[in-house]
This record gives C-alpha cells, structure tokens and sequence, in this order.
C-alpha cells in the first residue's frame, strides 16, 4: 500500500507541475497591472515603476516562473501583493471554509443522487422514472447562482428558515450546500440509474431472485454493492468540480472561503494569491482521485491498489 502511494504521488507530480504553467502563463495574461491597481489611480509613473520592481514584475517571465517554482519547492508560495502576508497565511484560514461546503455539498450530491437513480432505476419506464430524470436534467441546467439567489429568497429572506449569508454555525452552510449539491447530484442519479440498470440483468441477480430473497437483500446488498464502482469514479470527478464551483456560491452567500478569496484577489490582479488558491484546488482534485483508487478495493474485494 505504501509503495502505491508512492508511486501515485509520483505520477501527479508531472502534473502538478502543468498545472503551474498553465497557471502562471494564464495569471499573466489577465487584463491590467498590479502595480497600477495597488498604487492607485493618481500614482505617478515613477512609483508604480518602482512598485513593479519591488513585487518583481520587471524582470523576464523565465526568472519569473523559476523564483515561482524554487518557492514552491520550499512550501512558499510568496507575498501577496495587496496585503503583503504570505500567501499560507491568506489560503490556511479560508481552507476549512471551503473543504466543509464541499464535503457538506458532496453529501447532498450523494444522498439525492442515489436515492433518485435507485429510484429511477427500480421503476423503469414509469411516471417515477421519468420525474426522476427530469428532476436530474432541471438540476443540470439551473446555474448555481441563480439556484443560490432562489434559496435566499424564498428560505432566507421569505420564510426566515435558514442565514443566508456568514459562516458562524452549520446552519450557514445549509444552503450554500444544497445550492453546490444539486447539480451534482443530477450527474450522481443518472450514473446510479444506468449502473445499477446494468447489474440488474446479471445472472448473479436472477439467481438471487430464483432464490426467494427479498427485494431489499437483492437491490441493496447484492446489485446496488456490485453498481457503486463507476458511481464512486463520479463522485471523486465531482469532488474536485464542488471545490472549483465554490467559487460563485462562496460569492453568492459571503462564505469567507478560497473561491470568495480568489474572486476579490483576481479583481485586485494579486497575482502569488491567485496561482496559490488555483494549486491548492489542483492538488484536492489530484488527492480526492487517489482516495477513489483507495475505496474502490473496500468496495469490491477483488480490486486491489497497485
């Protein structure tokens, strides 16, 4: 197990590595300077000339992108250039913020998710399937701003139900949850509903059924056990999607997190912030398909990592 994860981390380094060209190539391609956006609109050309040599904007990309990397090899990720802390000390803050909403969503995405494609799945063709997958094509059209804006609206602002904005208790995260749930359990039922369709005409299942068990043993312990391999792939694909769709629903509801972070530091061109937020999401993504390797051997015995 230890060797595998080795060499698991040792595959994703290649592509931690992209992931630091294409964000620093993109960084720089943003529209505006950040030494004029800090000094100011009335800032003379002297200061902001030697503003961009103090942040190091003048020098060559290359040296750029290689001071980039040496840092990076030391766990530094550099100084802002608008409130001048590290970097660390901006994103660690905010990190629990935005990991809570994504597990929090991800429960959402999975409860609703299998409970419709199960649903779906055992009611084919009926009036129950249907409602189930038109309930899944609604959730993946509706954009999660105006989804967000809906539930402050009627929950929040009408009903006084649940906060719409903060992140003081667990009650906040409700509804930011939800709102980053939904889509994604749309994409989680109809994956559920075409697996467990499949495992459903097995021969192991027929045989379960000749046998007399019960309809909960056969669908539950038998087919919907043998169907969870390519819903667990979606739902590490979607794990790493929640933590980049944080971005807009942070926004929406105020939740101090990296996506409300990311939105407020790309307005003010803060560059070592930008790239720091963007590689700490890159690295989720590549750390949650490694926990799906890992779960797909609880799930199905015969699979095993390496």
């Amino acid at each position: 197990m230890i060797l595998y994860l080795g060499r698991r981390l040792l595959v994703t380094l290649p592509t931690l590595w992209l992931v630091t060209v294409v964000v620093f190539s993109m960084v720089r391609l943003l529209p505006g300077d950040p030494a004029e956006t800090i000094a100011g609109l009335h800032a003379t050309q002297e200061s902001v000339a030697g503003l961009r040599q103090e942040l190091g904007l003048d020098r060559p990309l290359l040296v750029q992108y290689g001071q980039f990397l040496v840092g990076l090899a030391r766990f530094d990720l550099g100084r802002s250039t608008m409130s001048r802390a590290p970097v660390l000390d901006e994103i660690l803050p905010r990190l629990p913020v935005s990991l809570t909403l994504a597990v929090a969503s991800m429960v959402v995405a999975v409860t609703v998710g299998v409970l419709l494609g199960v649903l779906a799945a055992l009611r084919r063709r009926t009036w129950a399937d249907y409602l189930a997958m038109s309930a899944s094509v609604a959730g993946l059209s509706t954009p999660t701003f105006v989804l967000g804006l809906l539930l402050i609206l009627v929950l929040s602002v009408r009903w006084r139900l649940l906060p719409a904005t903060g992140a003081a208790t667990w009650w906040h995260y409700i509804l930011p949850a939800i709102t980053l749930g939904l889509p994604a359990s749309a994409v989680v039922a109809r994956m559920a509903r075409s697996s467990l369709l499949e495992v459903l005409r097995q021969d192991f299942v027929r045989t379960a059924w000749a046998k007399g068990l019960s309809r909960g043993v056969v669908v539950y312990r038998h087919a919907l056990k043998n169907a969870l391999i390519p819903i667990i792939t979606i739902l590490g694909l979607q794990f790493g999607q929640l933590m980049g769709g944080a971005v807009v629903v942070e926004s929406v509801f105020g939740l101090p997190g990296l996506g409300k972070l990311l939105v407020d530091r790309v307005l003010g061109r803060d560059y070592p912030v930008i790239q720091g937020v963007v590689l700490v999401a890159a690295f989720g993504f590549v750390v949650s398909n490694l926990v799906v390797d890992l779960v797909y051997s609880l799930v199905d015995p015969r699979i095993r990592p390496g």
